[in-house]
C-alpha cells in the first residue's frame, strides 16, 4: 500500500517496496548565523560541500536509482556530489525549495523572535501561520510532496529515491507522506546539515525508517517489524 499526496490509500507492490530518502543539504553560512534562508539562494560553505562528499561517499552504498533536488543552490550542490558517484543525473525540482518566508527571510533567529515573537510562538504551538507573509506549511506540502511522489512511481518495486531538500521542506513532506495531521509535523524534529531520514514502502502506507540519521540504517531485529 502506498499514500498519495492527498491522503488517498494506493495500491502497493510486494516485495521490499520503494525507498525515499530525504537528505537536508550541507551547511551554509547563513545556517552558520541562524539566519533564516527559505528561497534565497545561498550556497554551501567549504564545511558543507565536505559534508556532502562526505554523506555522499554513505548513501552510494544504498544503490540510488534516481536523484531529484531542489533547485536553489545549496541543494542541487549537495546532490551534485552523490550525481558524481553514481553517475546518475540530478533532476532539480522548483517545488523541493524550501518554505517561503517573506520578510523573516535574512533575518537571525533571535531577529524574527525580538520582531515577530507572537508569530514565532504561533507557528511552534502547531497554529497555521504564514511566517513572514509567505508559505503555510501545508502549501508547502501542498507543492513538495507530489513531487516526491511522481518521481518515486516512476521506481522499480524495490527502487530508491534520493531526494535533496530543505529542513522545513523535508518535514512537512514526511508529515503529508505519513498521514500525520499538521499540527504534530513539528514533532518530528530537525534535521542537521546533510543529515537524511528515510521512508520505506510499508503494507499499509510509507513508514518512516530513519530520522536525522548520517550513517547507514541497520536492519530493525525485533518483534514490532
Amino acid at each position: 500500500m502506498a499514500v498519495s499526496a492527498t491522503g488517498e490509500v494506493t495500491a502497493g507492490r510486494p516485495g521490499r517496496g520503494r525507498r525515499v530518502i530525504l537528505w537536508r543539504h550541507g551547511q551554509t553560512s547563513w545556517n552558520v548565523e541562524r539566519r533564516f534562508q527559505g528561497t534565497t539562494d545561498v550556497e554551501l560553505t567549504e564545511t558543507g560541500v565536505a559534508q556532502a562528499r562526505r554523506a555522499a561517499r554513505l548513501l552510494v552504498h544504498l544503490k540510488p536509482d534516481a536523484i531529484v533536488a531542489s533547485d536553489l543552490t545549496r541543494a542541487a550542490s549537495t546532490a551534485a556530489e552523490l550525481a558524481a558517484l553514481t553517475g546518475l543525473e540530478v533532476t532539480l525540482e522548483e517545488g523541493l525549495r524550501e518554505t517561503y518566508a517573506g520578510v523573516w527571510q535574512g533575518l537571525t533567529h533571535d531577529e524574527i523572535i525580538a520582531r515577530y515573537g507572537e508569530e514565532y510562538a504561533a507557528w511552534k504551538r502547531g497554529e497555521p501561520v504564514r511566517r513572514g507573509g509567505g508559505e503555510l506549511e501545508t502549501e508547502v506540502a501542498d507543492r513538495a510532496a507530489p513531487v516526491v511522489l511522481r518521481h518515486a512511481e516512476k521506481l522499480a518495486e524495490d527502487g530508491t529515491l534520493v531526494v535533496v531538500s530543505h529542513g522545513g521542506t523535508i518535514r512537512t513532506t514526511i508529515g503529508r507522506l505519513l498521514g500525520l495531521e499538521p499540527r504534530s509535523w513539528e514533532s518530528l524534529g530537525g534535521l542537521t546539515n546533510c543529515c537524511w531520514s528515510v521512508l520505506g514502502e510499508g503494507a499499509r502506507g510509507w513508514r518512516l525508517l530513519e530520522h536525522n540519521a548520517g550513517t547507514l540504517p541497520e536492519p530493525v531485529l525485533g518483534d514490532d517489524d
